[in-house]
């Protein structure tokens, strides 16, 4: 994508869906984000859906890494995993908005690819 072709609204669908762990407050809320985005706004931009969907694959992936550092966590070998996981996480979720207010797609580190 070429940055100039992009619009701002674009740009700003595509830097919300990577903000989807904010949602987080509504349960499941970091994949209804990106979901809905890309269902709605990723129709009129390939940009967008692109971007939504990196986002949604990535949040899907988080929550299976989550069920498995708790897990570990109640077996007392966990935390750390958890803590290394939460840096992850946020480091890679700032470097995916950057990336797309630039005009670029992020395709996240060890993130599963369940949506092609």
């Amino acid at each position: 994508f070429t940055m100039s072709a992009l619009s701002s609204r674009e740009i700003t669908w595509a830097v919300i869906a990577h903000l989807a762990p904010i949602a987080i407050i509504v349960p499941f809320g970091n994949i209804i984000l990106p979901l809905v985005i890309m269902l709605t706004v990723g129709k009129e931009s390939d940009f967008v859906y692109q971007n939504a969907k990196e986002s949604l694959n990535f949040q899907i992936t988080m929550i299976i890494y989550w069920i498995i550092a708790i897990l570990l966590a109640l077996l007392l070998v966990g935390f750390l995993l958890a803590i290394l996981l939460y840096i992850f996480q946020i480091v890679v979720m700032i470097l995916a908005v950057i990336a797309s207010s630039k005009g670029e797609v992020y395709h996240y580190p060890l993130s599963i690819r369940f949506i092609k």
